[in-house]
């Protein structure tokens, strides 16, 4: 019998990540390996990075690190850094942290049981040199999809996997082992991104753009709603691109409505929205299909035109607040959410007051707030016109402080609203706490069901909202209704 060999995944960074490890799962399980949840308990801990930012890549150092540790007092025997931070720095990762006993990049995923097997066995496996990885793929997006068969892009496993590999659902089984038994889960829409964004180095370790085809994003969901996942949300880079490469840049538009049909799924969300490349027709399936979540987290980063323009994006405050108005003329209970950076290069007082001119004006549901440092690599890092770190550290304590006030002042227009609410946890202390059609998964607040008994993880509940504790809501389900499609808003 062959000896028992058990692993367990780390996840940090975003929710392209999380898919990312589960298809790592999935390979694994499917040679043999036995998934565990505590890295305590195996033999091999598998942490998956984050490299996108500096904070995010101390806690992918510090994770390796407790991982480590556990070398001198548990079972664990391995450690190894997989994941976007492995990707981006390989060799120079290996180099700095020893404790890690391997660095494995994407091009290791499809042999990822045996890279972990020679591991443990006590070989070495050289971390990669790395490398552009846009330059895999053509510079056409139309010639993207047969080049993309021979590069290994995370995610995009096939969807129909040879007897014997598929779980026990059969064929249309993605190479994808779930790692929780949440009603919620991801699906990969694409990889990549072709924006040249000036701050950001995500596209250089990520690739060129490269949509999944229609209708292995259909199986996987399918797959999904067989392991009992109620809401599935739509990841990527720029999901306002997905079909570009696919021959039809509308292709979002027609995939959703068949998503959204999916025995089993009650709610699709579509994340990672880039605001120039909104159009009316998708506006229009976002905001008026049963069960797709009226929901936009749109990037805008910033709002005055000259560090628009800096960081190599388009738009201005008037236009974003003129797509907002669009938005809400369809969907008055609509979600939004976005990110912003202060303290950018050349960001002056005046630019300053126009971020804050457009987040006042806004009424945004969620915000999310970085204080701009340098990324290497990037156009950004080059520029001269630097602000003081102290500067920009009281940019954005203050427009902190302002967004915080302004999305407890959005919970609290709530009141009174009937929403949707996926409730995801229950405790006998706590009571249940569940997400509308406006709330993603771990970046946007919850809601409180009061008064719930009776009700269960999964359940999609009727609910009136009666407070707010800050970002968050409190609800009381309506007596004996249960809503059976994602239609709050519309």
């Amino acid at each position: 019998m062959p000896e028992r060999r058990t692993v367990a995944l780390v996840t940090l960074g975003c929710a392209r990540n999380e898919v990312d490890s589960e298809e790592l799962a999935g390979r694994l399980e499917a040679d043999g390996w036995q998934l565990v949840e505590d890295a305590a308990d195996a033999d091999v801990a598998v942490v998956n990075t984050c490299g996108f930012v500096e904070a995010a890549k101390k806690d992918s150092v510090d994770a390796l690190l407790e991982a480590n540790d556990l070398k001198d007092h548990g079972r664990t025997q391995a450690v190894v850094a997989v994941g976007c931070m492995a990707e981006r720095y390989g060799k120079e990762l290996a180099e700095a942290l020893p404790e890690a006993d391997g660095v494995l990049g994407f091009d290791d995923y499809a042999n990822i049981s045996d890279r972990l097997q020679t591991i443990l066995n006590g070989g070495i496996h050289a971390a990669h040199t790395p490398r552009d990885r846009r330059k895999l793929l053509p510079i056409s997006p139309a010639e993207r999809q047969d080049a993309g068969a021979e590069v290994v892009i995370p995610g995009h496993g096939p969807a129909d996997l040879p007897e014997g590999l598929a779980p026990a659902s059969g064929p249309r089984a993605p190479l994808r082992r779930r790692l929780d038994g949440a009603p919620v889960a991801s699906v990969k829409l694409a990889s990549g991104c072709d924006r040249r964004c000036s701050f950001c180095a995500i596209p250089s370790f990520r690739g060129s753009f490269i949509s999944r085809r229609p209708s292995d994003v259909l199986n996987e969901t399918r797959w999904l709603a067989e392991q009992g996942v109620k809401e599935v949300m739509l990841v990527s880079e720029n999901n306002t691109s997905y079909g570009k490469d696919l021959g039809d840049i509308r292709l979002l538009e027609s995939l959703l409505p068949e998503l959204a049909e999916v025995d089993g799924i009650e709610r699709v969300r579509v994340s990672y929205l880039q605001p120039a490349e909104m159009r009316p027709g998708l506006i229009d399936v976002l905001t008026s299909t049963p069960k797709v979540a009226p929901y936009f987290d749109l990037s805008f980063q910033h709002s005055a035109p000259g560090v628009l323009r800096a960081m190599r994006r388009f738009g201005d405050t008037d236009r974003f607040l003129e797509l907002l108005d669009t938005i809400r003329a369809k969907a008055p209970q609509a979600g939004v959410r976005s990110n912003f950076i202060v303290g950018f290069p050349g960001e002056s007082e005046a630019d300053l007051a126009e971020l804050e001119r457009f987040l006042n004006g806004a009424r945004l549901d969620a915000i999310g707030v970085f204080g701009y440092s340098d990324e290497e690599g990037t156009e950004a890092a080059t520029y001269e016109n630097k602000l003081d770190e102290d500067v920009v550290a009281e940019r954005l304590a203050h427009i902190s402080r302002l967004a915080e006030e302004l999305v407890s002042q959005r919970a609290e227009e709530r009141v009174g609203e009937t929403l949707h609410v996926l409730v995801e946890s229950v405790d006998a202390e706590e009571g249940a706490h569940g997400r509308a059609a406006h709330q993603a998964p771990e970046t946007d607040g919850q809601v409180l069901l009061t008064g719930g008994e009776g009700l269960s993880v999964g359940r999609m509940v009727e609910a009136k909202v009666v407070g707010t504790e800050g970002v968050d809501l409190v609800a009381e389900p309506l007596t004996g209704t249960f809503a059976r499609s994602e239609e709050a808003g519309r």
